[in-house]
């Protein structure tokens, strides 16, 4: 109890999918399939690319960093997701959902970064294939992975710092299954829409140049491979970056609808099944569409799995 007299929140409440014992079950059954799949998918890629040299390519490299920033992304809210299946208070300290909300949008901008990176790789290894191998190094690939980590997580510290100081002395229930913007923002008993259009603003900057940028390399790659005289090398060519703008898409067609287009609109269950589609769902497919159709990988993963099965039987 603060001097004035009114009680500051300690602890959130994350309401989550609300629904009978049995709903709350099968909820929790099909979020943790799906968070196995995410973590055996990912660090299978992360394994092929560490262990089979011919995948040892800066394309496979970023593949490989990217599967590891997907681990820490559906980890930084499914675990406590499950927990809160199985609670009954479905409670989050103050300070448990605040370090949530600042990995959840560090991760999820360093995303943004990664993609960028691995478009920047294929334009350079379809358009200037001469020059690829010179730019493109080891040491050059570190560059751009470290300088993706470093800029998501600063994006938002700022401003994620500002709104953790705001007061909130009043309802502590959030309509959610994890510590989100605007859910916060409403619980505050302190008006701040200079925070507010801060943030909202970095976050939609951040994603509308990224996907320019995104699209605006895919766009000069479509327009080499036309011109590649070779069948199969289009094909190769067509099929890698298709992959590629598969997960653009997934990614950005939801982060979109819920971070810059207008959502006041929307329900709270359409606000909650556009953050699921993007912080669960998409992890969990990233390995499947770059495995399914990418040769090297498949053969990579399956030498994995038949040394597992020699080990195990010896």
């Amino acid at each position: 109890m603060n001097n004035s007299g009114i009680s500051t929140v300690t602890q959130f409440v994350l309401l989550g999918f609300p629904g009978p014992w049995k709903m709350q079950i099968i909820f929790f059954s099909v979020i943790l399939l799906v968070y196995i799949l995410t973590l055996t998918g990912n660090m299978a890629i992360i394994c092929a690319v560490r262990w089979d040299h011919r995948l040892h390519t800066p394309m496979y490299m970023f593949l490989a960093s990217f599967s590891f920033l997907e681990i820490w992304y559906v980890t930084c809210t499914v675990p406590n997701m499950l927990v809160n299946f199985l609670s009954k208070t479905k409670t989050i300290s103050f300070s448990g959902c605040f370090i949530q909300f600042y990995f959840f949008f560090s991760l999820g901008t360093t995303e943004c970064f990664f993609l960028c990176v691995m478009a920047y790789d294929r334009y350079l290894a379809i358009c200037h294939p001469l020059h690829y191998p010179s730019i493109m190094t080891g040491q050059f690939c570190a560059i751009l992975v470290s300088l993706c980590w470093l800029t998501g997580f600063l994006g938002h510290s700022i401003p994620i710092f500002f709104i953790s100081q705001l007061p909130f002395c009043g309802s502590n229930i959030i309509d959610h299954f994890l510590c989100d913007v605007d859910p916060l923002m409403a619980l505050s008993c302190a008006s701040s829409p200079i925070i507010e259009h801060v943030f909202h603003s970095v976050s939609s900057l951040i994603i509308i140049l990224t996907v320019l940028y995104i699209l605006g390399s895919y766009t000069l790659v479509l327009r080499a491979v036309l011109k590649v005289p070779s069948s199969a090398g289009r094909q190769k060519a067509f099929s890698t970056c298709g992959l590629h703008l598969v997960v653009v898409s997934l990614f950005y067609g939801t982060i979109m609808v819920m971070y810059v287009s207008p959502t006041s609109g929307n329900s709270v269950a359409m606000h909650k099944i556009i953050t699921l589609t993007y912080s669960v769902v998409t992890p969990v497919l990233n390995p499947l569409i770059y495995s399914l159709r990418n040769r090297d990988m498949k053969i990579a993963l399956h030498q994995i799995l038949c040394g597992m099965r020699i080990i195990q039987a010896s």
